[in-house]
């Protein structure tokens, strides 16, 4: 057994039994990959995985077990490594924060200008995805701390904390009808087309849940995965906009109203995610706090019980 073949178990896995994607992805051939898998479950005496000729189709029972252990086995040598780093360089390296639009453009700007200040030797990376996206870097260690509002609550292998809570706000162009009302009525807005997050962006299952809840069936004319592209839009008269409060600036989005309107919404909350059993350098660790100050590095590692 060696690390190879269970880094391509694991990304079998991942590249849901494609074994094409797999020699991509891990820079070998496909007869390799076939190879390795062979020989690993010949020393095991077990199949780990459901055949229909020789396409791979599931995990046996047998392999259902096992690719947690590899998993864990890869997460391990992966902490040894950034413990060595940690001990050797600990104000260097390289930090990946996946996170969505509305995060990087209107929660993060202050918190990495104090971070580069700390730690000008930290090359910080930040990667714009979708909920889905950062979900499955942070599970395959592509990056080191994930912020969204969405499905990082949904996921066992990550622990979650509250970074911050918000509310939705319905926009319309300067001298809109709707603009003038002092406290927004839902009916009212459902009478109007209207611009908002795709779905699964931005607590958009809390827009929709309103207009449930009301009786109403909104006319969403467009959907966006940001609030500059949603403003822009309002600001044609495409429709009125339901947005993140946070994102509207009446200095910068002039010629835009923004309507007494947040009691129509549910509040939502963005999270912080981790990967449980990944190591985190102590850098990380500060990123962390400078989000949220009650997160301490001593908070996260005794109250939400990751092992490192």
């Amino acid at each position: 057994m060696n690390f190879q073949q269970l880094r391509i178990i694991r990304e079998t896995v991942r590249r849901k039994f494609n074994l094409t994607e797999v020699a991509a992805a891990l820079g070998t051939s496909q007869s390799g990959v076939s190879k390795h898998i062979k020989d690993l479950e010949d020393e095991l005496g077990v199949s780990l995985f459901v055949r229909r000729g020789k396409r791979l189709l599931d995990l046996t029972e047998p392999g259902q077990q096992i690719v947690g252990i590899v998993e864990r086995i890869l997460t391990d040598a992966g902490n040894i490594k950034r413990i060595a780093d940690q001990l050797s360089k600990a104000d260097d390296g390289e930090l990946t924060i996946a996170t969505t639009h509305m995060q990087a453009r209107y929660a993060l700007p202050p918190v990495i200008a104090t971070f580069r200040k700390a730690f000008p030797n930290v090359r910080l990376v930040l990667h714009q995805s979708s909920p889905s996206e950062i979900v499955s870097m942070l599970l395959e260690g592509r990056a080191d701390i994930g912020i969204a509002t969405e499905a990082v609550t949904r996921t066992a292998e990550l622990v979650a904390f509250p970074y911050y809570s918000w509310r939705h706000a319905v926009i319309a162009p300067e001298g809109h009808p709707l603009a003038g009302q002092k406290r927004l009525d839902i009916h009212a807005l459902a009478q109007y087309p209207i611009v908002t997050y795709h779905p699964g962006f931005t607590g958009r299952p809390t827009i929709d849940r309103a207009f449930e809840a009301a009786g109403e069936k909104p006319d969403i004319v467009m959907e966006a995965i940001d609030a500059d592209v949603i403003k822009a839009y309002v600001e044609l008269g495409l429709g009125v906009g339901i947005v993140a409060a946070q994102s509207f600036d009446p200095a910068r989005d002039r010629g835009l109203a923004r309507i007494d309107s947040e009691h129509l919404f549910e509040e939502s909350t963005s999270h912080i995610a981790l990967r449980r059993g990944r190591f985190l350098r102590v850098f990380a660790y500060r990123f962390i706090e400078a989000c949220q100050p009650g997160l301490t590095e001593a908070v996260v590692r005794k109250q939400f019980l990751i092992e490192e």
